[in-house]
């Protein structure tokens, strides 16, 4: 009895895990890509080891901008549905809403969450896309940072790739250090 029940656990974490892959891996193959302006941000946090902060300029957004319009601030945690289109090389918003949204033609749907920080005319969003992991030693790179991310049609975007001057961020480290 006992083997079959550890045999049924380790089946179900074994699932679990493939699971979690193919749905994220699915998402980076089949979502739309976009590219993403970011705003420079301390990239070092000696605590929580090497990684990038991004900030994007898609984070602010001002509460006009919502339809319907929201009037008072939002409530830490609400989830924000972004409707995203082309603005010369990247992606701005078009409109937000914290209900789901249909994307016209051109646009595509990122889903953030509001921060509990915010100002009276702009909700504070996050998307999961504010951190990229590096290699220890890594972080710190000189240029403008960008951000490829696939955008599935669940709204839960992946970052495809980071690009410092254009270049993917991998290739940039390796041309410092010769």
């Amino acid at each position: 009895m006992k083997l079959k029940l550890f045999i049924l656990v380790l089946a179900l974490q074994t699932a679990w895990i493939l699971g979690t892959t193919i749905v994220q891996e699915r998402g980076l193959a089949s979502g739309t890509v976009i590219l993403l302006e970011t705003r420079p941000v301390d990239p070092r946090d000696l605590l929580r080891g090497d990684y990038i902060i991004l900030n994007y300029k898609i984070s602010d957004i001002p509460l006009n901008m919502f339809s319907p319009l929201v009037t008072n601030s939002l409530p830490p945690g609400a989830t924000v549905y972004v409707a995203l289109e082309k603005q010369g090389e990247f992606y701005g918003v078009a409109t937000a809403s914290t209900e789901p949204i249909t994307p016209a033609a051109g646009q595509v749907i990122l889903r953030g969450r509001t921060q509990s920080w915010w100002s009276e005319t702009n909700a504070h969003l996050e998307y999961g896309l504010e951190r990229y992991y590096v290699r220890e030693g890594t972080g710190t790179t000189q240029g403008k940072i960008t951000v490829q991310a696939a955008v599935p049609s669940s709204g839960r975007a992946q970052i495809k790739a980071v690009l410092v001057d254009g270049k993917p961020f991998e290739q940039t480290v390796k041309d410092s250090q010769r």
